[in-house]
């Protein structure tokens, strides 16, 4: 759970750090996965109380959904990482007091393999393709 920071001193990782990486492994699979599946997908000395709690933490914002089996629980995404992503955007903007400046900001951020990309999107989606 922890790395060795530039003086040697143990550094711990941030909540959201963890929480990514748990979505990570739960994202690289088709099935639920338990703590202890999580756990030693993400590796390194991350202790199950850890990984529990992560996953608390994660079922409270509904991001994970728990399927129970018995006394044993897994977890699978309740979004997949586009989804969660594009919720992010959103919210983002929503946030912000000017949303078209902020997407004029973010659109001139983008690599050209994004902005083709978000063009073809965006024509799909007016000309009434599926996107």
């Amino acid at each position: 759970m922890a790395d060795r920071g530039p003086h040697g001193r143990t550094e711990r990782r941030s909540s959201g750090e963890l929480e990514s990486e748990v979505l990570a492994a739960l994202w690289s699979t088709e099935h639920p996965l338990t703590p202890a599946e999580i756990q030693a997908e993400i590796g390194g000395d991350l202790a199950y109380n850890t990984v529990h709690t992560i996953l608390r933490r994660l079922y409270d914002k509904g991001l994970v959904l728990r399927e129970v089996d018995g006394r044993r629980g897994a977890y699978r995404p309740a979004k997949n990482a586009a989804e969660l992503t594009a919720d992010a955007m959103h919210e983002a903007l929503d946030r912000g007091p000017d949303p078209i400046a902020a997407l004029q900001q973010f659109v001139t951020g983008l690599s050209p393999e994004e902005e083709r990309a978000l063009r073809e999107l965006l024509t799909r989606g007016l000309t009434g393709g599926v996107v």
